[in-house]
C-alpha cells in the first residue's frame, strides 16, 4: 500500500471522531476561525482541500460562503454531506487527492484552504504540487490557507501524553530530526510530514505566494492543553485572548503543535 493509501485508510477508520477533533482541541479552532474571519466574506467562493469531515467547510457554509470540499478519504465526504443535510446547508463535496485538484474542481475560488494534505506529503516535491494545485483554482488576489505540523509538535506530545516514549526504538528518527532542526517525513500517527518551522515561509514564497501570516494554531497553549480546557468557559475565552495577542511571534510559535500560513497569490 502506498503512502497516499496508508493515509486514506488512516482517516476511513472513524470519520466521526475526526469531526470531533476540534472539539478537543478549541484553541486552535477558535484561533484559525478567527483568522478565516478576518478575509473570508459572506458569498465567497472557498474551496476546502483536504477538509477532513468538514468542520470547516460547514462552518463556513454557515456564514454564507459557497464551499465546495475535497477530500481523500470517502468516509469523510460521506459524514460531511449527511452533516450538511442534517443542518440545511449547501455543500459540494467530493472525493479527490490534493494533488489533482486541479483537474477535479473549476475554479476560480477566492480562498483556497488546504489545511491537512501538507500534513501528509512526504516528499518537498509532492507538498509543492499540492499546493500549486490549488494555486491554479484561485483567482488572481484570492488567498490561500495552508497548514503544517511543526516539527516541534512530536516533542510536545511526548510532554503532554507519553514521556516514556523518547526511549522507544522507532522515535529515534524523528528525535534526531528535532536535534538537528531539520525536517521529518515518515512514521507517525500515519505517514506525515512535521516541518522545521523556519522552511514555511521560503517554501511558499518560492511557490510564488505574498506572505500574510504565518502563526501557531495552539498559540501558547499547547503544552497544557489539557489544563486549558478543563478550566471553565471564562478562562478558556482569555487563554484564546492570550493565544491570539502571541500566535504570530516567533519566539512564541514553538509553543504550538500546528502552523498556519496565509498568502495571498499575486
Amino acid at each position: 500500500m502506498d503512502e497516499a493509501e496508508l493515509v486514506r485508510a488512516f482517516y476511513n477508520r472513524d470519520a466521526r471522531m475526526e469531526w470531533g477533533r476540534l472539539d478537543r482541541h478549541p484553541v486552535e479552532f477558535a484561533v484559525t476561525k478567527r483568522y478565516l474571519e478576518r478575509y473570508i466574506q459572506p458569498r465567497m467562493r472557498v474551496l476546502d482541500i483536504g477538509g477532513g469531515p468538514g468542520r470547516y467547510a460547514l462552518y463556513l457554509a454557515q456564514r454564507g460562503c459557497d464551499v465546495t470540499l475535497l477530500e481523500l478519504a470517502e468516509a469523510n465526504v460521506d459524514f460531511a454531506r449527511a452533516r450538511a443535510a442534517e443542518l440545511a446547508l449547501p455543500l459540494r463535496a467530493l472525493q479527490g487527492d490534493a494533488r489533482e485538484a486541479d483537474r477535479l474542481v473549476e475554479g476560480p475560488f477566492d480562498a483556497v484552504l488546504l489545511m491537512g494534505p501538507l500534513y501528509h506529503l512526504l516528499a518537498p516535491e509532492q507538498r509543492a504540487r499540492a499546493v500549486r494545485a490549488a494555486l491554479g483554482l484561485l483567482r488572481p488576489g484570492g488567498l490561500l490557507f495552508a497548514a503544517f505540523i511543526s516539527l516541534n509538535a512530536g516533542m510536545i506530545y511526548y510532554l503532554k501524553e507519553a514521556p516514556e516514549d523518547v526511549m522507544l526504538p522507532a522515535e529515534q528518527a524523528y528525535i534526531r530530526c528535532f536535534l538537528r532542526g531539520e525536517t521529518y517525513a515518515g512514521d507517525a500517527f500515519t505517514k506525515a510530514c512535521f516541518i522545521a518551522p523556519r522552511e514555511i515561509v521560503p517554501f511558499m514564497e518560492g511557490l510564488g505566494l505574498v506572505t500574510l501570516h504565518l502563526f501557531g494554531q495552539e498559540g501558547i497553549t499547547a503544552p497544557n492543553e489539557a489544563n486549558v480546557n478543563a478550566c471553565g468557559a471564562a478562562a478558556l475565552e482569555r487563554w484564546i485572548e492570550l493565544a491570539l495577542a502571541t500566535c504570530e511571534r516567533e519566539e512564541y510559535r514553538a509553543l504550538s503543535e500546528h502552523l498556519m500560513y496565509v498568502g495571498r497569490k499575486p
